[in-house]
């Protein structure tokens, strides 16, 4: 039996190619987005797919795709947590205005579908929730306080969400890719802060410069990340976690062996803190 999949963000980048492989493997796709009219035009007409429009910081509309996608077909196997944005800047040029908004397109977004879907499959019994995070979410990055924060805020929502729902049969997986060659760096996908602090202003020039240039350069391609996807999907238990990409396994084991050195350094120090007995 073909699996019913939910995307967001699915009208571009990543999420366009996940929906565009899932279809040709005979799978059904629900494709959202806030512009329903261009996921359509961009992933074309299948019989298998339903694009639905859906802001994720409007709870509203993900509980209105998932009705849609029940009264479609019936069923939600696989929810795909894709759409994110990308407010870059130094922490004190971001205003709290930013900060929001990064959350609510990236964490707070996801949760609100996530929340929406849940419900059904508990009913099902089974399901599968896909995170896609980013090494942000488990390394620090200059000029990307606010994407590191909501980014390690999913990664810790995701584990915690698994121990919750698993004696349900519902799986969870976090995906940490490295730099895909996606939309996220173009214009309209990155916001970067105004200068407000002049102590940073060269740097911020600099950060801006190597952003843009690093955009539709990434050594990463997302079809075969889509592939890989449905590869782990289609095994019999989801891994917690998968680190997507040669440079992201790169950073992840030099945070493993920075973490590493950080607790041997302290060990004696940590170890004593309990009360005397």
């Amino acid at each position: 039996m073909s699996r019913v999949w939910m995307i967001t963000g699915a009208g571009r980048g990543m999420g366009l190619d996940f929906a565009k492989a899932v279809l040709a493997i005979g799978d059904k796709v629900v494709a959202t987005g806030r512009n329903p009219d261009r996921v359509a035009k961009a992933i074309g007409q299948s019989d298998n797919l339903l694009v639905v429009t859906l802001d994720v910081t409007k709870p509203a509309d993900a509980d209105a795709a998932v009705k849609a996608t029940l009264d479609r077909f019936g069923r939600l196997d696989v929810l795909v947590n894709n759409a994110a944005g990308f407010y870059a800047g130094y922490f004190e040029d971001l205003t709290p205005a930013h900060i929001e908004l990064q959350l609510a397109s990236t964490l707070t977004g996801a949760m609100n579908v996530t929340r929406a879907v849940l419900p059904v499959m508990r009913a099902q019994g089974s399901g599968k929730v896909i995170a896609i995070s980013s090494t942000a979410g488990l390394v620090g990055f200059e000029f990307c306080s606010a994407y590191a924060a909501a980014k390690f805020g999913v990664d810790g929502w995701i584990e915690s969400l698994q121990a919750e729902v698993a004696p349900f049969g519902i799986e969870t997986m976090i995906v940490n890719p490295g730099f895909f060659r996606t939309e996220l760096l173009a214009d309209e996908s990155t916001q970067y802060a105004p200068s407000s602090v002049s102590d940073y202003s060269e740097r911020r020039a600099q950060q801006i410069t190597g952003w843009k240039a690093a955009n539709g350069q990434q050594v990463g391609d997302p079809a075969k990340l889509a592939q890989a996807l449905i590869t782990l999907v289609d095994k019999p238990e989801l891994p917690r976690r998968f680190i997507a990409g040669a440079d992201a396994l790169g950073m992840v084991r030099q945070k493993l062996a920075l973490l590493q050195q950080q607790v041997d350094a302290h060990e004696e120090l940590s170890s004593s803190l309990a009360f005397d007995s």
